[in-house]
């Protein structure tokens, strides 16, 4: 865990509703000292992995996601919401406290048997984070490191994909 980054995360109180303490890593990308710092703690922690593909989530999984591609050499797969990726998609549909939602992958976007990083900047009740695991599990890839950069811990996010290693640099373990 990485702690100082934690003064750079901003706490937004009641969003995107009443009773939710969103932390935003938006703060992080605009300083470019934290930004750098967030990137090598990323991948200090994945540079011995052998992966073939990066696979964030959208959006701000994005950002370090493809980031930590180019350095580690290996493709990188966006996951996206329905209607967003051009080609032929799988999609997984996963349960909301108020509801569904829905993470599409492009079917061509894993070959079986490759290496794979997850990666997403928040790890908070597991939900997109199993559907993306359930995607490219259905693709033949493997899943060898889910990565965050924030963790709820007291939302147990970690327990809907006990199969993957898990790995955040900053941990929050109440909403406070």
């Amino acid at each position: 865990m990485n702690e100082d980054l934690r003064k750079f995360i901003r706490n937004i109180k009641d969003f995107p509703k009443a009773g939710i303490m969103f932390r935003d890593i938006t703060t992080i990308l605009k300083n470019p000292e934290a930004m750098q710092k967030t990137f090598e703690s990323l991948y200090e922690s994945v540079k011995d992995l052998k992966i073939d593909k990066v696979v964030g989530i959208e959006s701000r999984g994005f950002i370090f996601g493809a980031l930590l591609a180019q350095k580690l050499n290996a493709g990188f797969i966006p996951i996206r919401k329905p209607g967003k990726l051009p080609a032929e998609t799988l999609t997984e549909t996963y349960e909301l406290e108020y509801g569904t939602d829905s993470i599409q992958i492009h079917k061509d976007a894993i070959l079986p048997g490759e290496k794979v990083l997850l990666h997403d900047d928040l790890l908070a009740t597991g939900g997109t984070a199993r559907a993306a695991v359930n995607l490219i599990n259905k693709l033949g890839g493997e899943v060898v490191q889910a990565l965050f950069i924030v963790e709820l811990s007291f939302l147990n996010g970690r327990d809907k994909i006990k199969e993957v290693p898990v790995k955040c640099l900053v941990d929050y373990s109440s909403e406070d």
